[in-house]
């Protein structure tokens, strides 16, 4: 098998019972298959249930693609397919797929129904996203850092925006490799502060006191999928929040910007930002298919 050994639990649904050692493990596992371009038989004969309420175009090609370059398949349940929760209670579809399967991954509006699926199936069972997290997302975030400053420890990364599930991720990992987190929300869209005093993060209302002199700034969408209703009363509470060139002329001069796609340009950032010379948005989004191998490996090998 490629990949180490990780003391952790079955299941990826958030880095809450994570220790450094497993997560740094994990990554170099992944920035060794990015480097060798692993293709392999690790996973031949095995089924990975991509089970997604939610889109996505990262999230299912590189898990579809990742089980096919070791080997694997990937079987796509959307929700109409299945209806999770409506036509079938999680427990039920948990109890099904634990004996078709080798695994589950997720994509879904609730957390709890990932947290279900974990306590119910007998197989590893990955968050590809919840309202709650994001992992696949923060792994790849940090190889994308380790390939433009070598390591994690002292960096300081920005997020400006909203307080959503990819920053919940990012402030619960950010300890365990010595990142430094430095947040800028507007009010009423904080993230759990809880995350923010474990770690140790600067927080503000201010975009541009959490940017200034920062290694990294990053952003997402002021509208994910599920709050298009509040779309124009996000629109007025994220004035002022935009990344553009104005707010990237704060980092340190080798200073990146971090996007984890889908990009609204003309809300939350610019089409300059984005395709702009300090950008490593695509990287990161290449980085999802490594870390995907590297995860798969782990939970199902």
């Amino acid at each position: 098998m490629v990949g180490d050994a990780l003391t952790r639990p079955k299941d990826l649904l958030d880095f809450s019972a994570h220790d450094r050692q497993g997560v740094e493990a994990l990554l170099t596992s992944a920035e060794r298959l990015k480097r060798e371009r692993y293709r392999g038989e690790d996973l031949k004969g095995k089924v990975l249930a991509l089970l997604f309420e939610k889109p996505s175009l990262r999230t299912r090609t590189t898990l579809e693609v990742a089980m096919l370059r070791l080997g694997g398949h990937a079987v796509y349940l959307d929700q109409k397919q299945v209806g999770i929760g409506e036509r079938e209670p999680v427990r039920d579809i948990a109890k099904n797929l634990e004996r078709f399967v080798e695994g589950i991954a997720a994509r879904v509006y609730r957390h709890e129904t990932v947290e279900e699926l974990a306590r119910h199936a007998r197989v590893p069972v990955i968050n590809a996203l919840s309202d709650r997290a994001h992992p696949l997302q923060a792994l790849a975030d940090l190889l994308t850092l380790k390939e433009a400053f070598g390591g994690w420890e002292g960096l300081e990364v920005a997020w400006v925006g909203d307080g959503n599930n990819v920053l919940n991720s990012l402030l619960e990992v950010a300890p365990l490799v010595g990142l430094r987190m430095r947040v800028a929300t507007p009010r009423g869209y904080e993230p759990d502060p809880t995350l923010v005093e474990k770690a140790g993060a600067l927080f503000t209302h201010n975009p541009k006191e959490a940017v200034l002199g920062a290694h990294a700034l990053y952003t997402d969408v002021w509208t994910s999928m599920g709050q298009e209703a509040e779309r124009e009363r996000r629109l007025q509470d994220f004035h002022g929040f935009q990344v553009n060139g104005e707010l990237l002329k704060l980092l340190r001069p080798e200073g990146i910007f971090l996007h984890c796609l889908p990009a609204h340009y003309g809300e939350e950032t610019t089409e300059e930002a984005v395709h702009g010379p300090r950008s490593r948005v695509f990287d990161q989004a290449e980085n999802r298919l490594h870390t995907a191998k590297a995860v798969l490996l782990r939970l199902l090998s």
